[in-house]
């Protein structure tokens, strides 16, 4: 294991001196109650902060979420006004890989009859936990029947745990609603700081330069209070925001690779491809079990 760390953290260093390139995307827009910040207020302060730096993000809608909560819906056409990219995330943000090809094609065209009205709304589908598929069978049966109805696939360059650090912080809420965020804040910015220089570095050595990255994160409370920290984070850093829309214009994202199971980061997947790369991907990409025990030790 030392040796591992030893050799991974020569692959930072080598890559580490260079600034990326970052663009915003936001996985599962639902307006559900919770602690500290209503709804509606939980929506209007990711807005602001995007607005307040100029930002286009892309917002994956499960569109279920649109009937199921009404405050979702009531909100959708907020996102469309500012300009946001709306993008298809299933109807019933259905896993691919325990989902038969059927049921879920039938799902993603579901969702479309909810969004198409939308004036941003644009032919880019996500995969739900980025599962594209347990056999190459459904992989490519997917894959063409994406193409056949004119979506791009809105693949994840930095993959991280926000959701997860976002539900600790929802359980501590509920136990002590005076909890101190400042240490959930610091340990979501360190997180996502260290997975966007694995994913960055990794790109670089795979690919053998820079990739323009979408930064998967999730519509929800810790969003809600620390988006704004999440952008000058980056900034200080000398890593530029660019617009959603730039991002996806960058080649790497008409890339297919040919893994089993199909999914997860684009690089991670573009990665595992080469069968270099062994040693430092862990599977799935991006889980809870990772940052369980270092938000255990430092009680969050």
């Amino acid at each position: 294991m030392k040796i591992i760390i030893w050799i991974f953290s020569l692959f930072l260093i080598a890559t580490a001196s260079y600034a990326s390139d970052v663009s915003i995307t936001i996985d599962d827009f639902h307006l559900d109650g919770g602690p500290l910040l209503g709804p509606e207020t939980k929506d209007k302060r990711i807005l602001a902060a995007l607005k307040k730096h100029g930002i286009q993000a892309a917002l994956f809608v499960a569109a279920k979420n649109l009937s199921e909560t009404p405050a979702s819906n009531k909100r959708l056409p907020y996102w469309d006004r500012a300009g946001h990219i709306i993008a298809n995330h299933t109807f019933s943000h259905l896993n691919c890989d325990t989902t038969a090809f059927e049921v879920y094609t039938r799902d993603i065209l579901k969702a479309e009859r909810l969004l198409n009205g939308y004036s941003n709304f644009q032919k880019i589908f996500r995969f739900p936990m980025l599962k594209e598929g347990e056999t190459a069978e459904k992989r490519d049966l997917v894959r063409a029947f994406l193409a056949q109805h004119r979506y791009k696939t809105g693949y994840v360059t930095i993959d991280a745990s926000d959701w997860y650090i976002n539900s600790r912080l929802i359980e501590k809420l509920e136990q002590d609603s005076e909890a101190d965020l400042k240490p959930y804040r610091d340990f979501y910015l360190k997180h996502i700081w260290e997975r966007s220089q694995f994913y960055d570095a990794l790109a670089k050595n795979v690919i053998g330069h820079e990739v323009k990255h979408t930064l998967l994160i999730h519509h929800n409370l810790l969003n809600a209070l620390f988006l704004e920290d999440l952008i000058n984070m980056y900034a200080s850093k000398d890593w530029r925001i660019i617009n959603a829309s730039d991002a996806f214009s960058d080649p790497i994202y008409t890339a297919k690779p040919q893994i089993v199971p199909a999914g997860e980061s684009l690089i991670w997947a573009l990665a595992k491809q080469t069968g270099k790369f062994e040693t430092i991907l862990r599977y799935p990409g991006e889980s809870e079990e990772y940052e369980k025990p270092e938000m255990d030790r430092l009680g969050l």
